[in-house]
């Protein structure tokens, strides 16, 4: 005799939204392995770093390109661990420019632009001096280095196009008193003002002072700019 199997759909329909069961050990395994994943991560950006930061320090302490071999003695690395991070030493050369872009452009204006002319001028002359005392030598060797490498080329020209909106900012009441053709003359002024050789002139060829060359750019800003609006003085 034949048994006659009765089921309850809604039972069946029930079962089926239930979600699956995930077991505790897989779950355990998969944090495991994302935990391993964002550790391995994070090796690999220091070891990035500490490589940029190691060229960079050969470069100030010999004046020249270091080698792929002084590179990895210095940074504990072999040459392969190197060349994992970069396929050779002009990536890695053009890394290194980055580094020093991001740095001279990092510090952030806040209300600055806002302030009254001569404290916009003393924080943008304190800015750029700085990064030009802390990055002019090696500025130099990377450019003389570099030079007819287009994407060194293209990172100056965008170097340039950010300073020059940033001093945009800076003076804008100034500057928006005049006319296209002379906001423009005083703007590519003042850009040569604080541009890294014009410091390197001031420290090397006139033997000045750091602050004594701040003092000098300071001047020559407030010479060149036209007068601020009277509400802005």
């Amino acid at each position: 005799m034949k048994l006659r199997v009765f089921t309850n759909n809604a039972d069946k329909s029930v079962a089926r939204d239930k979600p699956p069961k995930i077991d505790a050990a897989e779950s355990a395994s998969s944090e495991t392995e994302s935990k391993r994943l964002d550790g391995r991560r994070a090796r690999s950006q220091r070891t990035h770093a500490l490589i940029i930061d190691t060229y960079l320090t050969l470069l100030r302490e010999t004046q020249r390109i270091p080698t792929a071999d002084r590179i990895a003695a210095r940074a504990g690395l072999s040459q392969r661990g190197i060349f994992g991070h970069f396929p050779d030493l002009k990536a890695l050369g053009i890394a290194a420019f980055d580094h020093i872009m991001s740095m001279g452009l990092s510090t952030p204006v806040g209300d600055k632009p806002q302030a009254g002319r001569q404290e916009r001028i003393r924080f943008q002359v304190e800015v750029r001096a700085r990064n030009c005392e802390a990055w002019l030598p090696l500025w130099r060797i990377v450019l003389r280095a570099y030079q007819a490498v287009p994407e060194v080329c293209q990172r100056i020209e965008m170097l340039r196009a950010l300073t020059r909106t940033r001093i945009e900012l800076m003076y804008e009441p100034e500057l928006g008193t005049l006319p296209a053709d002379q906001r423009i003359a005083i703007v590519a002024a003042l850009e040569g003002i604080v541009d890294f050789e014009n410091w390197g002139r001031l420290r090397e060829h006139y033997k000045l002072s750091y602050e004594a060359a701040c003092e000098a750019w300071v001047h020559a800003i407030d010479r060149l700019l036209p007068p601020s609006p009277a509400h802005r003085r």
